[in-house]
């Protein structure tokens, strides 16, 4: 198994980075989806587009390049010397990737509440968090490039 990872790493790195990049695409995305949602809702106008559009960004994009990064940074994790080379940039990675995917599951059952067709937040609410997946970003990023700890 080692063999094949260390052999591979290049193309699990490359599969990792884009199922990240149509991950972070979606995850920028919806809460601007949420906005205008909750907007619509606030000023009775027809919102039931979003309906449809935030399902399918959440089961065809979302989700599987959330899956797909998750098991090629696994993958990744696991190649022969990336552990034992690894600092404290590693951990603080790891864990900005949690709170990501935590916060993939908080837009996820937000969106089942606005199907109840009452914004579960005000349209305020969702342009703060749309602040989230930059500022996370920044963060993994700065931690494995830079590798400062």
């Amino acid at each position: 198994m080692a063999d094949i990872l260390t052999g591979s790493y290049t193309w699990l790195l490359s599969l990792h980075l884009i199922s990240v990049m149509f991950w972070m695409a979606g995850m920028y995305y919806l809460p601007r989806l949420f906005v205008y949602h909750a907007e619509a809702i606030e000023n009775n106008e027809p919102f039931k587009v979003f309906e449809r559009m935030e399902y399918n960004l959440i089961r065809i994009i979302i989700n599987p390049a959330m899956i797909a990064a998750w098991i090629f940074g696994l993958l990744l994790l696991f190649s022969p010397g990336q552990i034992e080379s690894a600092g404290y940039w590693l951990p603080i990675k790891l864990f900005a990737v949690v709170v990501l995917s935590a916060y993939h599951g908080m837009l996820s059952s937000w969106r089942k509440k606005f199907l109840l067709e009452t914004p579960p937040k005000s349209s305020k609410f969702f342009r703060m968090i749309n602040e989230i997946p930059p500022i996370l970003t920044i963060l993994i990023v700065i931690m494995v490039i830079v590798k400062p700890f």
